[in-house]
């Protein structure tokens, strides 16, 4: 009787072509799913390069603006300073000089105003622009998940 009993352990039926099968299910499955995955990080990582490319574009461009009002501001001034400087060559008396010096240093702090609210007016478009690309491609992701 033991010797039966041996025997039918030993004698377990195993079929190689289901496990080849199975196997292969497996493999092909998997391989799909890599496929999947790959696909999506390639869309991702393109997507970020994008993002990033943009936020460049933006930078700089914003850079070249806030450079360009820089400058402009540096030349009103130095016109205004030039204008000055010939207006006080022609000063006849003390009381002239005090009166263009009053009127040059509240022009001159007009003009301070008006250019610190240019300047920050474009800082803030700037800085917009800067962060768009990245709240957009945030806001494409949220949408993703809450479609999930």
């Amino acid at each position: 009787m033991a010797t039966k009993k041996i025997e039918d352990a030993f004698s377990l039926s195993f079929d190689p072509a289901k496990f080849t099968d199975g196997f292969r299910e497996f493999a092909e499955k998997g391989a799909l799913q890599s496929k999947e995955a790959y696909a999506k990080m390639k869309t991702a990582a393109e997507e970020a390069t994008k993002t990033v490319e943009a936020t460049l574009e933006n930078a700089q461009s914003g850079s070249v603006e806030l450079g360009l009002k820089a400058i402009d501001a540096l030349r009103t001034n130095a016109e205004n300073s030039l204008s000055h400087m010939e207006a006080l060559l022609g000063v006849k008396s003390l009381s002239e000089l005090v009166e263009l010096q009053t009127a040059f240093i509240r022009k001159q702090a007009e003009i301070a105003v008006e250019q610190a609210k240019s300047m920050q007016e474009a800082t803030r478009k700037v800085a917009e622009n800067v962060a768009k690309p990245g709240k957009d491609a945030a806001e494409k992701v949220v949408s993703t998940f809450k479609k999930g």
